[in-house]
Parts: C-alpha cells; structure tokens; sequence
C-alpha cells in the first residue's frame, strides 16, 4: 500500500455531476465572452480604421479644393493688376476697380458656401462608421 496521501488508493475522491456541470458551464460562459470581447474589438478597430480612412480621405479634397480656390484668386489679382496697368484714365481705372472688387466678393462668398458644404461632407461621412457601429452595438432604450 503506498504513503503517499494523494493517492487515489488512499482517498477515494470523485468530484460531483453538479461541480463538474457548474465548472463546464462557466468555463463555457468564458469562452461565449471572450469572442464577444474578441468581435467587439474586431469591429471597432474596423471603425477607426473607417474613420482614419475618411478623415484622410477628406482632409485631401479640403486641400485640393482651397489650393483650386487659391489658383483662381490669384490668377484674378493678377489679371486684375494687368488690366490696371491699362487703363488711361482714373476713372476707368475706379470702373475696373469696382467691377474685380464685386467679382472677387461674389467669388469669395461662393467658395466660402462651397467649403462650408464640403467640410459639412466629410463630417458626416467621417461620423458614418461610428454611427453604424454604435447602432449594432448600443440599442436604444425601448
């Protein structure tokens, strides 16, 4: 017969159906919040990457449109400034003044309204993948 005190000669021990039900079922409940952990962390870093992508995305065509409207004023200064060096009388040169003065507000006005619009854009399509995410995660209280 053997001393050892651990032995299962020595102390007959079987653990009970309840225990081993209970053990299976939480190691189980584990396993279902681990991959639920595991696919909410999945689809958020799929968010930020949307949102980054957007951001970047819009971030661009911001510029691209500002260095457009940069180009056509400049251009129209630099028309206007030609045109002055032509003028052969003041007041002509008080019409041409005038007149480039009316045009680059009403230029400025449109490319103000057309940012405005472009910036509100991409606002709303860098807010998409956090609302669509926030929508399959968070349920609105009933």
């Amino acid at each position: 017969m053997s001393t050892d005190p651990f032995s299962a000669s020595i102390i007959p021990f079987e653990v009970p159906e309840q225990v081993r039900a209970f053990a299976e079922k939480g190691v189980s409940q584990a396993r279902e919040g681990y991959a639920k952990f595991k696919d909410a962390a999945e689809a958020h870093n799929g968010t930020i990457e949307a949102v980054f992508t957007s951001v970047n995305k819009g971030a661009s065509a911001y510029s691209a449109k500002v260095m457009e409207f940069i180009k056509a004023n400049s251009t129209a200064s630099l028309d206007f400034a030609q045109e002055l060096f032509g003028v052969k009388s003041p007041a002509e040169a008080l019409e041409l003044w005038s007149s480039h003065t009316k045009k680059q507000l009403e230029a400025y006005t449109a490319q103000a309204k057309e940012l405005a619009e472009l910036g509100q854009k991409i606002a709303t399509e860098t807010a998409e993948p956090i609302k669509a995410t926030a929508a399959k995660y968070y349920k609105p209280a009933a």
